[in-house]
Order: structure tokens, then C-alpha cells, then sequence
């Protein structure tokens, strides 16, 4: 993977602090990852799963969908979201890159010591 510049790190920044939310963490741990894992749920199934009102899911939702976390899709009346699985992804690992050591010239050698 390619060297992270500023906008990326400010971008997973800003994706992290997104999903940093506990009430975001446990919307997002309810949505498959889209489209592999079936139906998208709706907004009005979220809110009953988590004990919180539509407006509230929705404005989290509307977070989410701002930095391309979820999709979603208009099924009548409803909306119905799922995880974007290449943002995801995308997001762990500049997550990984981001918290890489680099190896110091001062333990080159040394082995793992504790």
C-alpha cells in the first residue's frame, strides 16, 4: 500500500472520530456489508433494535453516509442501508498503515527482546 499523504490522513481521521461514536459503533455492527450479505436494513429496524428514535438513527446514518461508510438505497417509502465493504476496507487498512511501527536503527538486529 502507498504512503499515506495529509489527505488521507486527515480523511481517516475524520472517518475514524465518525465511527468512534458508541451509538454509531452499534448501528454499524446491526448493517450487513452490502451487496454480499443480503438486504439492507431500514432505518425504522435499526431504530427498534436500537431503543433510539428514527430522527436519531438517521442523523447517525446521515454521518456514516457522508464519508462513504454505508450505501443506501430508497425501497418505497423506506431507506435501507448496508456497510460499503471497499470503504471499509479501505479503512482498515490505512488504519494499519497509519499505526506501523517503523523500526529504528537503534533495535535493527536486536531481535524481539522484551
Amino acid at each position: 500500500m502507498k504512503k499515506m499523504n495529509e489527505s488521507d490522513r486527515d480523511l481517516l481521521a475524520k472517518q475514524l472520530w465518525t465511527i468512534g461514536d458508541q451509538s454509531r459503533l452499534r448501528l454499524l455492527a446491526l448493517l450487513p456489508h452490502c451487496p454480499e450479505a443480503g438486504e439492507p436494513i431500514s432505518v425504522s429496524r435499526l431504530a427498534s433494535a436500537l431503543n433510539l428514535s428514527q430522527p436519531t438513527v438517521s442523523n447517525h446514518l446521515a454521518r456514516l453516509r457522508t464519508l462513504g461508510i454505508v450505501r443506501h438505497r430508497r425501497l418505497g417509502r423506506e431507506v435501507h442501508y448496508c456497510i460499503d465493504q471497499a470503504v471499509a476496507q479501505t479503512i482498515l487498512s490505512r488504519l494499519e498503515e497509519a499505526l506501523k511501527t517503523r523500526e529504528t536503527p537503534s533495535r535493527k538486529g536486536r531481535g524481539a527482546q522484551s
